[in-house]
C-alpha cells in the first residue's frame, strides 16, 4: 500500500519558519516528481512547489519563491518543504503529493497519491 504522510505543521508566529516532513513508503520506487500543495479555508487548493526524486530539480510558484524551499532524502524517501517569513495567508492545509510519470507540474490530476495533509496555522 502506497503511503504518504505528512508532518511538521503547528501553530507559528508570522514571520516564523517551519518544515514538513513528507515520508513515503510502499510503491515508492515509482514516484518521479514529489509536489506540495495547500488549502486555505474557502479557497482552492493551490501548487506551492515540486522537486523530482533524481537531481537536484526544483520548482516553485512566483508567490513562494524565497520563502520556500524543498529538499529530499532519498534513502529515508522522504520530501521537506521549508517556509520561512510566514503569513496569515500561508495558513493552510498542507499536502504532499507523488506523481509517478511527467506530466503538467502544478495539475492536481498529474499525482496519483496523496497524504492526509499537515495543518499551518499562522497567527498575526
Amino acid at each position: 500500500q502506497v503511503q504518504l504522510v505528512e508532518s511538521g505543521g503547528g501553530l507559528v508566529q508570522a514571520g516564523g519558519s517551519l518544515r514538513l516532513s513528507c515520508a513515503t513508503s510502499g510503491r515508492t520506487l515509482s514516484f518521479y516528481r514529489m509536489g506540495w500543495f495547500r488549502q486555505a479555508p474557502g479557497k482552492e487548493r493551490e501548487f506551492v512547489g515540486a522537486t523530482v526524486w533524481s537531481g537536484s530539480s526544483t520548482y516553485y510558484v512566483d508567490s513562494v519563491k524565497g520563502r520556500v524551499t524543498i529538499t529530499r532524502d532519498n534513502v529515508k524517501n522522504t520530501v521537506y518543504l521549508e517556509i520561512n517569513s510566514l503569513e496569515p495567508e500561508d495558513t493552510a492545509v498542507y499536502y504532499c503529493a507523488a506523481a509517478d510519470r511527467v506530466a503538467p507540474i502544478q495539475t492536481e490530476s498529474s499525482y496519483a497519491f496523496w497524504g492526509q495533509g499537515t495543518q499551518i496555522t499562522v497567527s498575526s
